[in-house]
């Protein structure tokens, strides 16, 4: 099965940002005006193409045996709930073990033929090696060509960001970025956003991993450069933290139910930040997350108390 590809027209993008009330999230006061249960969408800068803040990551999550019949059929009822809630990017890389197959067999199994932003990364040394794995790639996930490929941690970037900017410049992919993860590897990333003509960055970004406010969401706001947020739980860290204590009753002012959608909703507020991509195994936890898609977002005062909340706890 072939996936749809979504080139907006001019037109429909038009559409997207009268639709939402989050369409441009460029000033601190915009952030705070989501009406009732409108979807939070985000502008790539390079394009104005609108995409949800809220995606999905792969990492171990989807790294599963697919022969497993049950795994599998978690995953599918993932999936599904992912794209019944809104979603459309997908993130996922070579380094995942088996997640790039899972996803593509998850598709495969869906009743429908969903939206989907395909993500995922370019992961080990060299051209050539560069080049079987990304076609790989595009044969696990079965599609016609990805909306998004990243030079996966930076490694040999220089090489594998050359054979990007090729295939974008022919049409075979549509996006291109580098990652980094764990909040390493900044002042290297810093460098190649500087130079480079990127259209995406990832990195890690979180409640407690601030580090990224200081140096690399501004300067991707200034380059017009895309920023999807991994680690978005700090890899389950902040639950283990925070779960056990109350959410705070002034949660509901930016229509949070729970701790998941707390800090997704802190991620996604700052202006510079495009799509945040968490990973779950468990049904109930996408339906959690993708909750954090919709309704209100916090302005910089509220963003600031929610710092303050969860040093105190």
């Amino acid at each position: 099965m072939k996936m749809k590809k979504r080139i907006f027209s001019p037109a429909r993008r038009r559409l997207l940002r009268a639709g939402t009330a989050l369409a441009l999230p460029l000033l601190w006061p915009k952030l705070g005006r989501a009406v009732g249960a409108d979807k939070i969408l985000r502008p790539i800068p390079a394009s104005e193409e609108m995409i949800p803040a809220i995606g999905m990551g792969t990492w171990l999550t989807f790294g599963i045996d697919p022969d497993n019949t049950a795994q599998m059929r978690v995953r599918e009822r993932i999936l599904r709930m992912f794209f019944e809630r809104g979603g459309t990017l997908i993130d996922s890389s070579p380094m995942y073990g088996t997640a790039e197959e899972v996803v593509g067999k998850c598709l495969e199994r869906l009743d429908d033929d969903p939206d989907l932003f395909a993500a995922t990364k370019v992961w080990t040394r060299g051209w050539r090696a560069g080049v079987r794995q990304m076609e790989r790639s595009k044969l696990l996930w079965d599609v016609e060509r990805f909306d998004l490929m990243q030079v996966h941690n930076l490694l040999d970037w220089e090489t594998h960001l050359a054979t990007l900017k090729e295939w974008k410049a022919a049409g075979r992919i549509r996006y291109i970025g580098v990652t980094t993860s764990h909040g390493r590897r900044h002042a290297e990333l810093a460098k190649v956003m500087e130079k480079e003509l990127l259209d995406f960055v990832q990195l890690t970004y979180n409640l407690l991993d601030r580090e990224a406010e200081q140096r690399l969401l501004p300067l991707a706001k200034e380059r017009g450069i895309a920023v999807l947020v991994n680690r978005p739980f700090q890899g389950g860290g902040l639950f283990d933290r925070f779960a056990s204590q109350p959410l705070p009753e002034w949660a509901a002012q930016i229509d949070c139910e729970n701790w998941a959608q707390f800090f997704l909703k802190f991620i996604i507020s700052h202006p510079a930040v495009t799509c945040a991509i968490p990973a779950t195994s468990q049904v109930a936890h996408m339906r959690e997350n993708m909750g954090a898609g919709y309704g209100r977002l916090p302005d910089a005062k509220l963003r600031r108390r929610m710092i303050e909340y969860v040093r105190g706890l």
